[in-house]
């Protein structure tokens, strides 16, 4: 059997053929895997702002919860300082009243001192229900830091994505992916209320 020399020479067509379509099928795979990636974001993205609107809405609810049990705690407060400048007013009175008229101030003195005690009790009532109100919006705003947290880093996370398709950077692709990890986990922190808070970054920004 005869064998061509020809035969043992590759072709310079078939190898730039092939060499030329390298770089296309590398493009597309990068652009493919951008545009999947910034989809899945987006998608993440969506879900985490639903729930950062309501933990907003109920943040604002408990501020306004707060203000109102203040507002009813000086009330309360007021009412019992009157009320004890009064029964102070009458036993001073009932001292200085003889022995059989002193009886007569000992009806208003009891419902003085009744008032004055129940002021007492429900502004503490008060007090206690602001301070829920605080730790309610406290704990509110920690979850708002994780949402708020996970937007900026998956924002920019996206913003390397689309760069990453413009240059056909593979390497910028695979850096995007630190702020998009760190934004996920930002973001299912907040969903499912794990204690993970940059503390430090958070009082930067803040």
């Amino acid at each position: 059997m005869d064998i061509d020399p020809l035969e043992m020479v590759a072709d310079p067509a078939d190898d730039k053929g092939e060499d030329a379509a390298t770089p296309a099928q590398k493009s597309r795979r990068l652009n493919a895997a951008v545009a999947v990636t910034v989809a899945l974001l987006a998608t993440f993205m969506g879900i985490c702002k639903i729930k950062d609107d309501n933990i907003v809405q109920a943040m604002q609810q408990a501020q306004a919860d707060k203000i109102d049990h203040w507002s009813f705690y000086q009330a309360r407060n007021v009412r019992q300082e009157v009320a004890e400048a009064t029964l102070t007013q009458l036993k001073l009175q009932q001292a200085g009243q003889p022995a059989g008229a002193q009886a007569a101030y000992a009806e208003p003195i009891a419902r003085y001192e009744a008032l004055v005690k129940d002021q007492a009790q429900k502004k503490d009532e008060l007090r206690k229900q602001a301070v829920a109100d605080q730790a309610t919006y406290d704990a509110l705003n920690y979850r708002d830091d994780q949402f708020d947290l996970c937007d900026a880093l998956l924002a920019i996370a996206i913003s390397m994505l689309a760069v990453s398709s413009l240059t056909q950077l593979l390497w910028l692709y695979l850096l995007s992916l630190f702020p998009a990890a760190c934004g996920v986990l930002m973001g299912v922190a907040g969903l499912a209320g794990l204690h993970v808070h940059p503390d430090r970054l958070t009082a930067l920004l803040s």
